[in-house]
């Protein structure tokens, strides 16, 4: 499959064209040093296969054909079902628009496509989810047929042919559909429900970038190899905070619209220039917005307070116009940043032939990169029920990400976006498990020699979080948990499998198995020192003490008029955290002026607690005074996060009872294993006879009866409350910071 690098003379016409909202950077053309490097930027990728074979994309275009017929067919159907006049009937049309990475030409192998089909006027939307789904459901080439219709933005998913594909709908308020029709047409979103706004979205925000870069085929070899580094490096997922691929897809826009003549290998490097440099929160804007006067909501941080409170936007460019990382954070931005002065670097070298473009798409070891890692787990009886409850608990881990970056001692929250499968807790019992590693940066501390974090309500408000969402939407079943813990580097080998583990340069992301845990490995069970459990909301209280192993998991005897939101009974624990030493990297150094526009930045609160918890009497403590000389690397935050002074429950606790041991306890052996199972029993039962003579309180819990018996009143946006209260432990994980 040729690759096409364009040179001055087939740009020369281009350049009378003005992109962008400035003037470009320069205007300089590729000499033959850089076509060089853009060929072997090419052979480069093909390994990683970025590039689909011309027999699949040929496939693909014959799937999408088939499904454009059906589509039309289906809206003659229901033209004649409703009557209307012969004419309009064999000239009604309806068509089928790609978005998404294979609209602008990225698509990798084996990648879905994203479609919308596009009717007329008299084809209702419940048409689409009935008729047109039934349609669908008779060809033989359509494999796992599911519709989506209470989404934001309502979808049919389906396999046709081995072929991944999402159709979203739109009805138009027009007669008939035209075979020519430009979706980036204003006049269009007239008179359209919001639903059908944000169908037409995708198409148009795709349709806009294409037209807005000054080389098509430049502009798609660029991202192909930016999409790439960033999968790589682990900064690839919207939903957990950091860009996803229409972001992406419009940084390395804006960096062909500055400068419009380079080609690829350049392209690369100026990106990382451009965006190691960029002063954030200013918008990155691929054109200026327009006024449309449809009355919709757009991004405009001088009208509107919430947007404001953004810290990366990048603004896609069609009416309404939308910030498209609302979810970057503080620590994800770091993250990225930092990520960019590295490519920075070494873009640096490629460009002095003191590197080869392989050295970018290195896989940095995430789990050699920090020391302390927080491990978050879900866990469902079946395969069905996992996959919706992981789905709901991925989108929500940016919120666990928000709480733990704005306790005061926590620099940085570093959610790795690959998830791994988790080793079972019980081997005999069926259960699905999911697990996400979070890379935790702690702040230097100053004048204190040892100094308490507490990392519990960061988790417990998470945790009430994702419970009640999944109680409210009606998704929630039994035995659905969440789980997290503290554990340090050296612990994680008996987490995740070695070729995770080790320092590697071939980045492996499928086929990752977890077997069971043996006698000596980490002990992951919910009653372990450090960890965080959260049983199912409908899990009954225990009322009598807990037993030796200091939880019960929800294995309670029966209790058929009290159930809990939200029970945690695992002790609490204290892990030593020494200091790390922080160094500044930085990238490389240019005279060139990036423009960019200021907007005013603003800073979130807090969320406020909602929900209280009581704090376990006793708490273990596990002082470890040998600290690791691993150094981690200091990312600058222009825009710091509100930090919480204390814990909003610290004074809850009655009294606190600290058991210290006498012996030190290097890194190495500060992992549960079998030597230490009789200590651990030993500590927990101190705990346990502590709580059962420890004050309680009371909390007002959400009341979740079996769900043929709960009115649909009881699942509305707030919770209602059961008559009886019921007693809960609060969770904690807390650490103790040695200077």
């Amino acid at each position: 499959m040729p690759f096409p690098v364009t040179t001055q003379g087939s740009q020369t016409q281009q350049l009378q064209k003005h992109y962008g909202i400035t003037s470009p950077i320069s205007l300089a053309a590729p000499k033959e040093f850089d076509c060089m490097l853009t060929q072997k930027l090419i052979e480069t990728l093909k390994p990683y296969g970025v590039f689909e074979e011309e027999e699949e994309l040929q496939r693909r275009i014959l799937i999408l054909g088939k499904l454009n017929n059906l589509v039309k067919e289906w809206i003659r159907e229901i033209s004649e079902s409703k009557n209307l006049p012969q004419s309009v009937i064999e000239n009604v049309g309806g068509k089928i628009f790609t978005f998404g990475s294979y609209r602008l030409g990225v698509h990798t192998k084996g990648a879905d496509i994203d479609a919308l089909c596009v009717a007329p006027r008299h084809v209702e939307r419940s048409d689409f989810f009935t008729s047109f789904y039934e349609k669908l459901k008779q060809q033989e080439e359509v494999k796992d047929l599911r519709a989506v219709e209470e989404a934001f933005v309502p979808v049919i998913k389906l396999c046709f042919d081995g072929i991944e594909i999402d159709i979203l709908f739109a009805r138009l308020a027009l007669q008939t559909i035209p075979e020519d029709l430009d979706l980036r047409d204003d006049s269009l979103l007239k008179n359209l429900d919001i639903r059908c706004i944000r169908s037409l979205n995708g198409c148009r925000v795709t349709d806009e970038i294409l037209h807005l870069v000054p080389n098509i085929d430049n502009f798609r070899l660029t991202l192909r190899a930016i999409k790439l580094w960033a999968k790589r490096h682990n900064i690839y997922s919207n939903i957990l905070g950091f860009l996803g691929g229409v972001s992406w897809a419009m940084l390395v826009a804006r960096t062909c619209q500055l400068y419009p003549n380079a080609i690829a290998s350049t392209l690369v490097h100026k990106f990382f220039l451009v965006f190691s440099k960029w002063e954030w929160p200013n918008p990155v804007l691929l054109k200026q917005p327009e006024e449309c006067n449809l009355n919709l909501p757009v991004w405009d941080p001088r009208v509107n307070p919430s947007d404001r409170y953004h810290l990366m936007p990048i603004i896609t460019p069609a009416y309404p116009q939308q910030n498209s990382t609302y979810n970057v954070s503080v620590s994800t931005r770091m993250v990225m940043v930092e990520e960019f002065k590295q490519g920075l670097a070494i873009t640096d070298e490629i460009l002095l032939s003191k590197a080869e473009w392989s050295k970018l798409f290195e896989a940095p070891n995430f789990f050699q990169k920090y020391k302390h890692y927080i491990v978050l787990l879900a866990s469902a009886p079946t395969e069905k029920q996992r996959l919706e409850w992981v789905g709901l608990v991925e989108s929500k881990i940016r919120i666990l990400v928000g709480n733990l970056e704005k306790n005061e001692f926590i620099t940085l929250a570093h959610v790795n976006p690959q998830s791994f499968p988790a080793p079972k807790e019980n081997p005999d019992k069926e259960e699905y498990r999911t697990m996400w590693v979070i890379g935790l940066v702690f702040k230097k501390t100053e004048n204190s020699e040892n100094l308490s974090v507490d990392l519990t309500y960061d988790i417990q408000s998470f945790t009430d979080t994702v419970y009640r969402q999944a109680i409210n939407s009606k998704m929630f079943e039994m035995d659905m948990k969440i789980a997290a813990r503290h554990v340090k580097r050296k612990q994680l080998h008996q987490l995740l499998p070695n070729h995770v583990l080790q320092k590697k340069k071939k980045h492996s992301t499928e086929g990752i198995r977890l077997t069971a845990l043996n006698d000596s490995s980490l002990d992951l069970s919910m009653d372990s020192d450090n960890s965080t459990s959260v049983p199912s909301p409908t899990s009954a209280m225990k009322t009598s003490p807990l037993n030796s192993s200091g939880s019960s998991q929800g294995r309670s005897s029966p209790a058929p008029a009290v159930t809990a939101a939200s029970v945690t009974n695992t002790q609490a624990s204290e892990v030593t955290v020494p200091q790390i030493n922080s160094s500044e990297s930085s990238g490389g150094t240019s005279n060139e002026s990036i423009p960019q526009t200021a907007t005013q930045p603003a800073i979130s609160p807090p969320p406020k607690p909602t929900i209280s918890r009581i704090v376990p009497s006793a708490y273990l403590l596990n002082p470890s005074p040998r600290s690791s000389g691993n150094v981690a690397t200091k990312m600058p935050s222009p825009v710091a996060a509100v930090k919480r002074t204390s814990s909003p429950h610290k004074e809850e606790s009655p009294k606190k009872i600290k058991i210290e041991e006498q012996d030190e306890i290097s890194e190495d052996t500060s992992c549960i294993d079998l030597n230490e199972h009789e200590k651990m029993e030993t500590k927990e039962q101190i705990e346990t006879e502590v709580n059962v003579n420890s004050q309680t309180e009371t909390l007002q819990a959400t009341s979740l009866q079996a769900p043929q018996k709960t009115p649909s009143t009881d699942l509305s946006d707030i919770p209602a409350l059961p008559a009886n209260p019921i007693p809960v432990i609060k969770n904690s994980i807390k650490l103790r910071l040695n200077r």
